[in-house]
């Protein structure tokens, strides 16, 4: 029986394979034998990867290039959308990039039949996005306009407060919306939503979200920032033929801070 966790033989696409989590994913998927590994990021990776496309996220153009290179190349099995920005960025960017981006990128690769029947899409949302069920009607809406430009107006009009955590809302809801569209295609479409990780985008998280926040939830997880490796492998699992029955998943990968939470079981002393 053949290895259900291994990559061996498998195509996979990373976007933002430069550093942090997805330099992480491009070393594990190279170590569980990826056949060819291509990154798409505004920088150069310096790891393991088999072909870069220099991509921003942030411009349509640019996504829309990424997908005609990486359909030359042939069929795709796994799709990773793992960039993505912090708050700190201006708001229109958080979105793109974070979510318009994500969409577009995906979309598109499913449309033209680049990623191959019985592959997968999956997502680096966050546990920031958790509160998506209060803004569940409105979240819908936007994703129901399919037009890049359409949906960058009505995010900007909406006049949010922290774009990237309603980018990472997105992410989520996203990602439950489009799995019948996954399935009717043969694909599966799942994300992982990590807690703070301990990558160079961190410093920027503690400024958009404070310390005090930051240091609360390491503290009511398991004690300690998850690694880029700790991600990386969640990822990969979604990504596996391992995980062949999961669609439509957004799975917390948080020491466990989020059941905590549900249930009441955390303590809000570090906030006061």
């Amino acid at each position: 029986m053949s290895n259900p966790y291994s990559y061996h033989g498998k195509t996979v696409v990373v976007t933002g394979g430069h550093s942090g989590v997805g330099a992480a994913l491009v070393e594990l998927l190279d170590e569980l034998g990826a056949a060819q590994i291509t990154i798409l990021d505004i920088n150069q990776p310096t790891g393991t990867a088999h072909k870069f496309v220099r991509t921003d996220l942030n411009d349509r153009a640019s996504v829309d290039a990424a997908v005609a290179a990486i359909g030359s190349d042939g069929p795709v099995d796994v799709l990773f959308n793992n960039a993505g920005v912090a708050g700190t960025l201006p708001a229109p960017v958080v979105f793109c990039v974070n979510y318009l981006g994500l969409r577009h990128l995906t979309e598109r690769l499913v449309e033209n039949g680049t990623l191959r029947r019985g592959g997968a899409i999956v997502n680096t949302a966050s546990i920031a996005g958790y509160a998506w069920a209060h803004r569940l009607d409105e979240h819908q809406a936007l994703i129901s306009l399919s037009d890049w430009e359409d949906a960058l107006a009505e995010l900007t009009a909406r006049g949010v407060q922290d774009a990237y955590v309603y980018a990472k809302e997105l992410v989520q809801v996203y990602t439950m919306h489009y799995a019948r569209t996954a399935a009717a295609n043969g694909l599966r479409i799942n994300s992982i939503c990590p807690s703070p990780i301990d990558t160079p985008l961190l410093p920027d998280f503690r400024k958009t979200m404070s310390d005090k926040v930051i240091d609360w939830n390491i503290a009511q997880g398991n004690g300690r920032l998850a690694t880029g490796r700790d991600v990386a492998l969640g990822l990969a699992f979604l990504g596996a033929d391992a995980s062949c029955y999961i669609n439509g998943a957004n799975i917390n990968l948080d020491g466990g801070f989020q059941a905590s939470l549900t249930v009441g079981n955390v303590d809000y002393t570090g906030l006061r």
